[in-house]
């Protein structure tokens, strides 16, 4: 019997430990803690700071009014300090007003309400409870035990005593201390904002420059800029948000005064300033009033109606007046909102609930503008984290040529189909050539890159190669915090300068007037592809040719008639290879008349190499598609203009 060798078993994998956290993480967790622990601690002297801080950021734009009438900087910010004074006041005696007279009223309303709750719970649980005996039977009733009563031994129970206590007639300090006592803190607080608010105002130069020396002492332009614009923004913001929260109040005081609703001015109030509350603050705003009115009406019409009011203004204000007023975006993403909701709600309170979404904007400003605090923007801001470059990369990858489109729309919204290709995608097609020749990319990921990049263009090919109107900047400030080109990672969007279509020859015109050939890279033939959707698009008929048929075994077949320039399209080359070069050699002896431009897309912003510029034999060197467009469209004017200055033969 022969032997059986049984084969040695595979190693087993070793699973590396898990590697102890350094010391640079267990710092920023101790750091966080101490923040964390900071800020629920320190609430009493935080949170009339923070108010003040915001309430000064709501004043600004007065303070500056007021200065510019010369009324000086001190005078400006009493002057605006006051103003803010006698709305608080006026507010607190509309509110204490209000709740009188609810407070009288309220018994009146006590047996309409009973009936309606009766008859809610008559409409729920009696009929729940209807089906439930109809289902499982009629429970037995068993006779209650009774307990007869104990009487003392001594035969009848003594009468009980009556006790009554007497107070001293309270004396007229004592009266007042009991009045004012509930309101010390409230106006304890209210003090210490006015006042840090009135410091804050004054010293706002000073402030700011303190801020500079902490945050950007390297780039004192830079920062200045960044502080400036982050403070004008956030108080156009502020000013914004409370001027609608306020519209919102005084729409539904006066709706509810309309319909009969009592005290008007206080759900008014109420609603305006609990809309501060992101998602749930108009919810929370009418329930009160849609309940007092329950009460009030004998019927349900008053309480209908004031759902219908609060159902139609609320879905106004949010979907038409926010995004004329501060565009669709408040700066931060939904889930950093309810999230900022529940921490500051849970550190501070219900004045932490109010202030959530004006304090996180405030961080988000602050890490988009300061680089140290730049992990702010990227947790609670609403700009992707990959830059749309690296965006358009990894969707490619994943093969997701839907949502590849997707961002393509809504970049082309601000610059033109051109500018798209050479801001984008060319440079997520460099990304690609990058990793590989590092060897990352697998060849069904690359069959999946060029597969989505050609759906891309097949899905864009109807839209034309224009720039898009311009929007023009409305007079109160819109869109407060929209992104701007910067901010979004890409450079501004560069005006297309190119000749008219009709001024392009005929002979241009035809199919294959210009060869894009493709370089001997895996994505050239996709640059290609796109080089020649744009040549269309202004007149000029293009035509892919691939590397293959450019080889030195095929190239003589090369079919060139009609050809009058020829592109040559590369991918992210570095140096100076020497392919390259023979390949421009070989169409200069096919084609020696015609002119040849080399489009070397790197996907950087520095310029060519300049080994690369001395050794490429051709017309013209460019990086980008808009460039290879215009050397294409100049070189058939020029054609056309000299044609048309050439005599005619006799």
């Amino acid at each position: 019997m022969p032997d059986i060798r049984i084969p040695d078993a595979a190693p087993s994998a070793k699973v590396a430990p898990a590697e102890a956290p350094d010391i640079r993480s267990l710092t920023t967790l101790a750091g966080a803690v101490v923040v964390v622990a900071g800020l629920y601690l320190g609430r009493d002297v935080l949170i009339p700071v923070t108010l003040a801080i915001l309430l000064s950021l709501v004043l600004s734009p007065l303070v500056r009014l007021l200065r510019r009438a010369r009324l000086g900087r001190v005078g400006s910010v009493i002057l605006a300090v006051l103003v803010a004074i006698g709305v608080l006041v006026a507010a607190g005696i509309v509110i204490g007003a209000q709740l009188a007279e609810l407070a009288q009223s309220l018994p009146l309303y006590q047996h309409s309400l009973q009936q309606k709750i009766d008859t809610l719970r008559q409409m729920t649980v009696g009929r729940l409870g209807e089906v439930l005996e109809r289902i499982g039977g009629e429970a037995t009733r068993t006779a209650p035990s009774v307990v007869p009563p104990v009487t003392p031994q001594g035969g009848t129970e003594p009468p009980p005593v009556r006790v009554e206590v007497l107070e001293p007639a309270l004396t007229p300090g004592q009266m007042a201390t009991n009045l004012l006592s509930p309101l010390a803190g409230p106006l304890a607080q209210t003090g210490i904002v006015l006042v840090v608010t009135v410091f804050i105002l004054v010293q706002r130069e000073d402030l700011r420059d303190r801020l500079i020396r902490l945050f950007g002492s390297t780039d004192l332009h830079r920062t200045t800029v960044a502080m400036d614009d982050a403070a004008y923004r956030l108080s156009r913001f502020f000013l914004a948000q409370l001027s609608i929260n306020l519209g919102f109040g005084a729409v539904i005081a006066a709706g509810l005064l309309l319909i009969g609703v009592p005290s008007p001015l206080l759900w008014g109030l109420l609603a305006a300033l609990l809309r501060f509350v992101p998602y749930v603050g108009a919810v929370l705003g009418a329930v009160l009033p849609i309940g007092v009115a329950a009460a009030v009406d004998p019927g349900w019409s008053m309480a209908l109606w004031t759902a219908v009011l609060f159902l139609a203004i609320e879905p106004l204000i949010a979907h038409v007046v926010e995004p004329l007023a501060y565009g669709h975006s408040t700066g931060m993403s939904p889930v950093s909102v309810v999230v900022a909701a529940i921490f500051w709600s849970w550190i501070w309170g219900p004045i932490g609930l109010i202030i959530a979404t004006p304090l996180t904007l405030c961080l988000v400003v602050l890490g988009r503008h300061v680089d140290r605090l730049e992990f702010l923007d990227v947790l609670l801001g609403d700009r992707p984290a990959l830059t749309p470059v690296e965006n358009f990369y990894q969707r490619a990858l994943a093969g997701d040529p839907d949502e590849v489109q997707e961002q393509a729309e809504l970049l082309l919204r601000e610059r033109s189909l051109c500018s798209y290709y050479d801001e984008v995608a060319l440079k997520g097609l460099a990304l690609a050539a990058s990793d590989v020749r590092r060897g990352l990319v697998t060849p069904g990921q690359l069959a999946r890159i060029r597969e989505a990049v050609q759906d891309l263009a097949e899905g864009l090919g109807e839209l034309p190669d224009v720039d898009p109107p311009a929007v023009p900047p409305s007079g109160n400030g819109g869109r407060i915090l929209r992104l701007s080109s910067a901010e979004q990672r890409l450079p501004a969007p560069v005006p297309m300068k190119l000749p008219d279509a009709r001024d392009i020859p005929p002979p241009w015109r035809a199919e294959g007037a210009v060869l894009c050939v493709a370089g001997r890279g895996p994505l050239d033939e996709i640059s290609a592809l796109l080089l020649a959707q744009i040549l269309g698009k202004h007149g000029l008929g293009a035509r892919v040719v691939p590397h293959a048929a450019v080889s030195r075994r095929d190239i003589a077949r090369l079919d060139t008639r009609g050809a009058l320039m020829v592109c040559v399209c590369v991918v992210q080359m570095p140096g100076a290879p020497s392919h390259l070069r023979y390949l421009l050699r070989r169409l200069r002896q096919v084609l020696p008349q015609t002119p040849i431009v080399a489009g070397i897309w790197t996907g950087q912003e520095a310029g060519l190499d300049e080994r690369l510029q001395d050794n490429l034999e051709a017309r013209h060197i460019v990086r980008t598609l808009r460039d290879a467009v215009l050397a294409c469209a100049r070189a058939a004017v020029e054609e056309a203009d000299q044609d048309a200055r050439r005599p005619a033969s006799p």
